[in-house]
């Protein structure tokens, strides 16, 4: 099986971006692009090589001119997979549907609950006790796409946004990965109902989560 290609779109450090690179996975990363021309991952990404590129949405009037110009930019690459990895621009529907099925991102709570901002806040105002991250494909509903995968941590007392937000970043970087190896490797299947299965998946140590992952 051919390596599928992908392309990472961010707008800041990329973190997400450097786990998702640094897997070894069975997908050429053809580009990484950014709505922030001072985006760290950009240097991050020039250093291994992999051709950057900016869409700055300030150079935009219109949220459709900003997304025609990125799926111009995107559509270079020609992409079996668009990767969203802290890409903070909300994407019009018709940006969406160009990409549907085959476009993705990551989210710092267990969704449904929590969608938007301000996450590890929200979930320590709400005394939950477990909290945590979620891949999912994108739909045109902010943060409501059908889920791939879900990573759980626990809540713990004295906990701050920031160290709360440290151990959810370290679950991103674990899950993130895998959903995309099971796109790369054909395992990923929508069904009517809009949830999304994964073919074979198979437990492995580690933190909760579901599916479960496995060892590469």
């Amino acid at each position: 099986m051919a390596d599928k290609t992908i392309v990472i779109l961010i707008s800041g450090r990329g973190s997400n971006m450097e786990a998702i690179l640094e897997a070894r996975l069975p997908a050429r990363a053809a580009a990484v692009i950014s709505s922030n021309p001072t985006a760290r991952g950009l240097d991050l990404a020039r250093a291994r090589g992999i051709a950057t590129a900016v869409v700055h949405h300030r150079s935009y009037e219109e949220r459709s001119a900003f997304d025609t110009a990125l799926a111009a930019e995107i559509d270079r690459h020609r992409p079996d997979l668009v990767v969203l990895a802290g890409f903070m621009r909300i994407l019009t529907p018709a940006f969406i549907e160009r990409y549907r099925g085959r476009i993705m991102n990551i989210h710092p709570s267990l969704l449904p609950a929590f969608p938007g901002l301000d996450t590890h806040r929200r979930a320590l105002e709400a005394g939950v006790r477990v909290h945590g991250c979620t891949v999912h494909f994108v739909t045109p509903a902010l943060d409501n796409g059908p889920i791939i995968v879900q990573a759980a941590v626990p809540v713990q007392p004295g906990d701050t946004e920031e160290r709360l937000a440290s151990r959810v970043l370290a679950e991103e970087h674990r899950v993130y990965p895998q959903a995309i190896r099971w796109f790369c490797e054909g395992r990923l299947r929508l069904g009517r109902n809009g949830a999304v299965t994964v073919d074979a998946a198979r437990a492995a140590n580690g933190a909760l989560t579901a599916p479960p992952l496995e060892a590469h």
